[in-house]
């Protein structure tokens, strides 16, 4: 039985073996990191040591770092009306792009009436004169704007929307779960306030998550609360084998982040090539800006679940979309608001590589789309409206 492909990194990536170690090395300390006898010290220890490495590869400093369950909650700690920046006054309404995460879109602990859509591009990239003109109106703004989208990889100006939200006032979320260690992220030359990340996207344990911020940023008040955990901002015991996972990959992923994006742009070049050899095949937001890894595409008359499940049967896991929406029936949000054409709609699937893809790989995934995609004219020739 030949092995199967796995093309879903975006939904999440397989363990490191790092992060696999520092893990199980984890589980045999039995100390509470906040306790101050050796073997909490021991435990504190494992946090910090991962903290570090997150901040560094954000480029945010140690203090500034919070831990959290995952990517959605860091995400829901950030989007607070409580936000301000010094003697300014806390922002008052949220603005987010159209094609946010869902933990965005439902705009945290802001209340629905305070909650603005920034259109975007047919590119798929943020509208900037539309998000200048909601930043003039009072009062002052949270915007969130992810760096790179998780279904299309489309990467956003970021620094170019930082000068907007700065010059009106305003504070800077960003999603960077997605990007993180395909791309490089440093939140001071983005200029981001916040931003998020998490774990499982670059080869950690599920579960875990993290929130870094800018100096002078106030009120980032805790959504969780009890304990003094996390500076205050996150209670509850830490999460210490899952935190020594993140930190063990992050080192790694950093490590290795040059060669497998180089590697991973001659991939996607190589598969994008070949899916367009399928006449009217077509791959979103291929104008602007990629992520190396990540290939959103379409065609007439093909059925994005049908396709998944054909692709699954030669055995290549792919997805028909966010892994946190492909279960669903209604089609993507982010492809709505780009305005595609309907019969391109309904037949997306998103093909995403990581750091052990290899040609045989790309290779078998379009011996498959051949396969599949052979199918589609005889559908139109006996009548049928979709594959």
């Amino acid at each position: 039985m030949r092995e199967r492909v796995y093309l879903d990194w975006n939904a999440t990536t397989p363990l490191r073996p790092e992060a696999r170690s520092a893990i199980a090395a984890a589980f045999d300390i039995s100390g509470n990191p906040s306790s101050v006898h050796s073997e909490g010290r021991a435990a504190r220890k494992l946090v910090e040591d991962a903290r570090s490495a997150v901040a560094a590869a954000l480029g945010a400093d140690q203090r500034n770092v919070v831990f959290t369950s995952g990517g959605t909650e860091a995400n829901a700690l950030a989007l607070t009306p409580d936000l301000r920046k010094g003697r300014a006054e806390p922002v008052q309404r949220l603005i987010v792009s159209a094609v946010e995460h869902p933990s965005v879109l439902v705009g945290g602990r802001f209340a629905p009436g305070a909650i603005e859509i920034a259109p975007v591009l047919p590119s798929g990239i943020i509208d900037l004169d539309a998000l200048a003109a909601l930043l003039v109106r009072k009062p002052p703004a949270l915007v969130s704007v992810m760096l790179a989208n998780n279904e299309t990889g489309a990467i956003q100006p970021i620094p170019e929307v930082a000068g907007l939200v700065h010059a009106a006032g305003g504070i800077l979320h960003v999603d960077a779960v997605q990007a993180f260690s395909k791309i490089p992220i440093n939140i001071k030359s983005l200029g981001a306030d916040i931003l998020t990340v998490s774990a499982h996207k670059i080869g950690g344990p599920k579960g875990v998550g993290a929130l870094a911020f800018a100096d002078g940023l106030e009120g980032l008040s805790a959504l969780i609360r009890g304990g003094g955990q996390e500076q205050g901002r996150r209670a509850g015991t830490e999460n210490v084998p899952g935190i020594a996972g993140f930190g063990a990959a992050v080192r790694a992923a950093t490590a290795a982040s040059e060669v497998d994006t180089a590697r991973m742009r001659g991939l996607q070049a190589r598969l994008e090539k070949g899916l367009r050899s399928h006449p009217g095949a077509v791959i979103f937001s291929d104008s602007v800006p990629r992520l190396p890894n990540t290939t959103l595409m379409s065609a007439p008359l093909l059925k994005a679940e049908t396709a998944v499940i054909g692709f699954d049967l030669e055995g290549i896991a792919v997805s028909s979309g966010s892994a946190c929406s492909s279960g669903k029936v209604q089609p993507s949000h982010v492809l709505q608001a780009m305005n595609v054409d309907p019969a391109l709609l309904r037949g997306a699937i998103r093909l995403s590589l990581g750091w052990d893809t290899t040609e045989a790989d790309i290779d078998r995934c379009l011996e498959a789309w051949i396969k599949l995609s052979s199918v589609l004219p005889k559908a139109t020739a006996v009548g049928l409206e979709q594959f």
